[in-house]
């Protein structure tokens, strides 16, 4: 390699270390070591081998330890005074000193270079990833609003936020969402883990928790600890619930979220593509608490089991299927949202099975009285 083509080398070092922080003392050590472990391997093993990349010089350089003897015995490990008093800075080298001869190996080092360029490619993508994972680790839990630069065949979405990317798999996308190449989008980080080769990033519009950090950035009273969201369920591109709490009796939790006008609910809708959303107040008495969950159904009652995870809730007729819900689901995200398993059955229901009962109770009771008078 010649002296212009080891100053661009070092030059591609220095646009490195501008470019993706990566440090050229750095890049240049690693180099050193491994052109080091290369020339062991190649011309045997030496004690204090050294090699370095003389910037000034634009060459390598590999120094190898001799000992300075009257009459040389083994020339790969003595030198004689004489020859040692010739080398530049050791005119008053003496017997028994160590000092350090360059070797002249001009192949050895011209595929060192190529090695060389090798391991900066090596470390570039090592720095890529560190800086990847640093990035969206200092993000994990938190909102980002990227632009979509890309959509692949299998439907995943690569979005691009401030120099760095990330995919958005589709079973991390709401059924609501509709996607186009440059527009702009929310997405919440919800896992950020290392692995041997790039980062696990897990972004996501579909979590539970998409839905809380939405309603942090439109309700300062959220966000400033006022009001606190006690629990967030949803089910992406369909329905939600959130249940809100203050220990202020002065705030009106689920108005504040609502906001004038329904202005800041009206934000956090669209975003979420009309997903409907249901703000409860949340109540200590588990009861109350669930009697709102099934919300906007109008319970009877509510009572609770004795092994306090289940609720039996009745209901009029005509509020079953609104408390059940399509499919299930009203009921579904209502269980979730309480932490309670709930039993849905109607007063028309409960009433004909106790009538049922009181009526097998009386024939029982005239069958035990016929029996005792025959």
């Amino acid at each position: 390699m010649t002296k212009k083509d080891f100053k661009i080398f070092l030059e591609a070092l220095d646009e490195l270390e501008k470019e993706k922080g990566i440090s050229k003392e750095e890049l240049i050590e690693t180099i050193e070591q491994a052109i080091l472990a290369a020339y062991k391997k190649n011309y045997g093993e030496y004690d204090n081998l050294s090699v370095r990349i003389d910037e000034k010089k634009a060459k390598i350089i590999i120094f190898v330890p001799k000992t300075v003897v009257t009459n040389v015995e083994d020339d790969e490990l003595e030198i004689e005074l004489s020859e040692a008093q010739l080398i530049p800075g050791k005119k008053r080298a003496k017997i028994g000193d160590v000092v350090e001869i360059e070797e002249n190996c001009e192949e050895f080092k011209r595929n060192a270079i190529q090695n060389g360029k090798q391991i900066v490619i090596q470390k570039v993508r090592e720095a890529e990833r560190q800086h990847l994972y640093d990035n969206f680790k200092e993000n994990e839990h938190e909102m980002l609003n990227g632009i979509i630069r890309r959509i692949d065949e299998r439907r995943n979405i690569h979005i691009e936020f401030d120099m760095k990317e990330a995919v958005l798999a589709i079973q991390e996308q709401s059924p609501a969402d509709l996607y186009r190449v440059g527009d702009r989008l929310k997405v919440y980080v919800s896992e950020v883990e290392k692995t041997n080769k790039y980062p696990k990033i897990i972004i996501t519009r579909k979590h539970d928790d998409f839905l809380r950090k939405l309603f942090e950035l439109e309700v300062p009273e959220i966000e400033e600890g006022i009001i606190e969201l006690k629990s967030v369920v949803r089910e992406a591109g369909s329905r939600a619930k959130v249940a809100v709490y203050s220990d202020n009796t002065d705030i009106d939790t689920v108005g504040a979220c609502i906001g004038q006008r329904g202005l800041r609910i009206k934000n956090i809708v669209n975003e979420l593509n009309g997903e409907k959303i249901d703000i409860i107040e949340w109540k200590a008495d588990k009861k109350e608490f669930v009697k709102a969950a099934l919300s906007p159904a109008k319970v009877e009652s509510v009572e609770i089991l004795d092994d306090d995870e289940t609720a039996r809730v009745i209901v009029e007729k005509s509020q079953l299927s609104l408390a059940i819900g399509k499919a299930g689901q009203n009921a579904r995200l209502a269980a979730k949202l309480t932490g309670m398993r709930v039993d849905i059955k109607t007063l028309e229901d409960v009433m004909a099975a106790k009538e049922e009962a009181k009526l097998s109770e009386e024939l029982s009771l005239e069958e035990t009285v016929e029996g005792e008078n025959e």
